[in-house]
């Protein structure tokens, strides 16, 4: 259970700081540890776990490596070959940092990931291979376990061209989890007098069954939630019904909604217009969420033509396949956007944005400035990302300066300022002073947040430590188990003797 728990919000922790607010409040429903890394500059989340007695740091981008190496393990398996490169796909409101972060996970596991896509545009592919005949604007609804986005994409037969993206990186079922898990401890506090967020291991198994009774309240309408033993050797025993489910959480669901309106307004689109409501998630077998999705469409019959599980694995192995030439998918066309704005900070505070959310990518914008003061020789820009006019309000990417700028009164030395994005959504971002050679240019993701060379080559080093111990540990078990059959099988064979099942 706790293994499961930590793949999951590792998600939710990549790329994030460890004093981002989001973090913090999720800290307090974790069964694990989450510590500040000991570069208090890049105050990385850490997750501290007890290692065979040994108490173990990993970051986000080593949890979520060793998926990656899992699922690279299987692959190979199943096709008799090496596997090198991967096509990843990522929530489509993930910003700069938790995109590079990303790509540093799939080197820590040994793949080399030649593109990184929004999961909803994954999931529009897997929906549109076999509807490419017919113009249509759909809407994917994606609501997983710890994120959430609406994308609005226009399939115009061997094209996917995304029109608009919104969502919340920090919504999804385990929040919906977390709503029931904390009515439980209250509850629990009320009949007992204790307080369950006390003890970890406690907290994870009430989570873990929060979470199943969740599973059971898409087909039933009660289910009734025991855990043997939970606290101080007091067991717990309650009934969920789906009505106080949705109770608990109809402020989530109303906000999974209002999203999909905000995507809507966002890109001037009539919701009369959308042909389809494609539902991509495990959270979209919740039955309110599908109710409420349906009358926002005035009762419009949602897609589920396709598993919401597999959806986005299988959009993403049609663009893999697209990408190595296979004739089939060589013709599809995917066109893409960035979801949030692009810009810096300018003297007053504001964010001056230089690429506009839903610019088509790959993309390349630049805006001309100048000194803001007499005599200025330097200049710094810190980069943002976000839609507030507040610049310190958005997500900050990165800080860099440009110097040797002649002395010159204010506003007359001038400065050319280059925004480009790529497929990956990766930002690189150049300063030149108008007329000369000086400037100055960072990939923000390798400046920011990211992880080093150093710290990478160590990981993959404890990557492979791990995987042999793993290994070994495997084989031991299978040893271990082949020779428990064969007594099994011997005793079987001495005991049918001794009935005289078998002559001599």
């Amino acid at each position: 259970m706790l293994r499961a728990t930590l793949l999951t919000d590792a998600k939710r922790l990549i790329g994030r700081r460890f004093d981002d607010e989001t973090v913090q409040k999720d800290m307090k429903l974790w069964p694990f540890k989450v510590i500040c890394s000991r570069d208090k500059n890049l105050k990385k989340p850490m997750i501290a776990v007890n290692y065979k007695g040994e108490m173990k740091q990993f970051a986000p981008e080593e949890i979520s490596s060793m998926v990656l190496s899992k699922m690279k393990e299987v692959a190979e398996a199943f096709l008799g070959v090496k596997v090198k490169n991967a096509v990843v796909t990522v929530p489509a409101y993930f910003n700069d940092s938790q995109r590079q972060a990303t790509k540093d996970a799939g080197v820590i596991a040994g793949l080399n990931i030649i593109l990184i896509i929004n999961e909803s545009t994954a999931a529009a592919m897997a929906y549109g291979l076999d509807k490419q005949a017919t113009e249509k604007n759909v809407l994917i609804f994606d609501l997983g376990g710890g994120t959430f986005d609406v994308s609005l994409v226009a399939i115009k037969k061997d094209e996917f061209v995304v029109k608009g993206v919104t969502g919340d990186t920090h919504l999804g079922g385990g929040d919906f989890d977390s709503s029931v898990l904390n009515h439980f401890v209250e509850e629990f506090k009320r009949k007992h007098g204790k307080d369950v967020r006390s003890n970890p291991r406690a907290l994870g198994r009430l989570r873990a069954a929060c979470e199943r009774a969740k599973r059971v309240l898409s087909s039933s309408f009660e289910t009734t939630v025991v855990v043997d033993y939970l606290f101080e050797g007091m067991d717990f025993c309650s009934i969920l019904s789906r009505s106080l489910f949705e109770k608990l959480n109809m402020d989530l669901f109303k906000e999974c909604i209002d999203t999909v309106d905000k995507c809507l307004k966002d890109v001037n689109a009539n919701k009369n217009n959308i042909d389809d409501v494609v539902l991509v998630g495990g959270s979209t077998r919740i039955p309110k969420v599908q109710q409420m999705l349906q009358e926002l469409f005035n009762g419009k019959e949602l897609c589920r033509s396709i598993n919401p599980d597999e959806a986005v694995a299988y959009g993403a192995a049609i663009h893999g396949a697209t990408l190595c030439g296979m004739a089939k998918a060589n013709h599809i066309v995917l066109v893409d956007i960035t979801p949030l704005s692009l810009g810096f900070r300018v003297v007053d505070g504001r964010m001056l944005v230089v690429m506009p959310r839903h610019t088509p990518i790959p993309a390349t914008m630049e805006t001309e400035t100048c000194t803001a003061y007499d005599n200025q020789t330097s200049v710094k820009n810190d980069v943002y990302q976000g839609e507030r006019l507040k610049a310190e309000e958005n997500h900050f990417l990165g800080t860099f300066s440009l110097h040797g700028i002649p002395a010159a009164p204010k506003g007359e030395a001038k400065f050319i300022t280059t925004f480009s994005i790529d497929a990956d959504g990766i930002i690189t971002m150049t300063k030149r002073l108008k007329g000369t050679s000086n400037k100055d240019e960072i990939t923000i993701g390798n400046y920011h947040g990211r992880l080093s060379s150093e710290e990478i080559e160590k990981m993959v080093k404890r990557a492979e430590q791990f995987r042999a111990e793993d290994t070994v540990y495997v084989k031991k078990k299978q040893a271990e188990r082949l020779q428990a059959e064969q007594l099994a099988f011997n005793a079987g064979m001495l005991f049918c003797k001794f009935l005289g099942v078998f002559e001599n």
